[in-house]
């Protein structure tokens, strides 16, 4: 009996996703699509003799015509069960796809507001005779970008310390509003002290001589229109409102005030310790990426001003 060709394999192995697995037709033109580019790339070669070092080969050509990681990682998952299910029906040494890689992604830069930008976003919050629902945004967001907070922080803080009792856990979070400072509880459980600037102090205090007692009786600082804790989420959706309404040129989400505390903390004392400390970094690996964020500032200022920047 004659070795099936290439194209007899595909269509068996096709075939059987859409009767066996039952596969949507958009998914099996993409698994068609994308075997049919291994078949272009390996020059039609039988599938048996592609080798592990085929298919390396073959995913940096993929990388070199332009093609992203993730796409990438997509074919080669395809291509990677297409060679499972042929193992099952032909003798294969192995499956030269199990252990490829796809390029790594680059690393994206986190979104910074401009200094400008941000201060006009915090300012535009005030109006004559704010309700106590815009004076709980205004301290909110104020709180955001002066401490570094993750939104998740932010949701959790109390009014003040509540010790553990009748089975209840003590505070994750909370205010120290004469001292200026909030406690937070960040990932892994780590505490840490961020103080609180002088404009966020005012709007706290300003929101607190006109916060309800929590419906539920809890010592939630910030509340929903219900009068219980804030979720992460009402606050994601408040400061995206607020920031379309201030004209604001990107979209503005709680990390972007987080990523915007960090680069322009940085920017003006060169302190990448300090701001792993106020950020809540275990690693200061991870404070690293705001250096290229500085960079990027600091090159856009040298391109502005230096008379020799720029070629006439």
């Amino acid at each position: 009996m004659d070795t099936p060709a290439a194209d007899d394999w595909t269509g068996r192995y096709l075939a059987e996703l859409a009767t066996q697995r039952q596969l949507s037709g958009h998914t099996i033109a993409a698994y068609r699509r994308d075997l049919a580019e291994l078949a272009r790339l390996a020059g039609h070669s039988e599938w048996a003799r592609l080798t592990h070092f085929d298919i390396r080969r073959l995913t940096a050509k993929l990388h070199a015509e332009g093609q992203g990681p993730a796409t990438i990682a997509r074919k080669l998952s395809g291509w990677r069960g297409f060679f499972e299910w042929l193992s099952r029906q032909t003798a294969l040494d192995a499956n030269p796809v199990e252990g490829v890689r796809a390029p790594r992604r680059a690393k994206r830069l986190p979104k910074a507001l401009a200094v400008d930008d941000a201060v006009q976003l915090m300012e535009s919050q005030t109006s004559a005779h704010p309700e106590p629902a815009e004076l709980c945004n205004r301290a909110m967001f104020e709180l955001l970008y002066s401490s570094g907070l993750r939104v998740s922080e932010l949701a959790s803080l109390d009014i003040g310390h509540v010790p553990a009792r009748d089975g209840q856990a003590a505070s994750l979070g909370w205010l120290e509003l004469d001292a200026g400072e909030v406690i937070v509880t960040g990932k892994g459980g780590k505490m840490r002290r961020v103080p609180v600037g002088g404009p966020a102090r005012e709007a706290l205090a300003a929101w607190l001589a006109v916060r309800p007692p929590a419906r539920d009786g809890s010592a939630a600082l910030f509340l929903s229109e219900r009068g219980t804790r804030v979720s992460p989420r009402v606050v994601q959706l408040r400061l995206k409102a607020h920031a379309q309404r201030a004209g604001t040129p990107v979209h503005v989400h709680p990390h972007v005030l987080r990523h915007s505390f960090a680069s322009h903390v940085l920017q003006s004392s060169g302190d990448l310790r300090a701001v792993q400390e106020l950020l809540g970094h275990a690693s200061i690996t991870s404070t690293q990426i705001y250096t290229a964020l500085d960079f990027q500032h600091l090159a856009a200022v040298y391109d502005k001003t230096h008379p020799r920047a720029k070629v006439k």
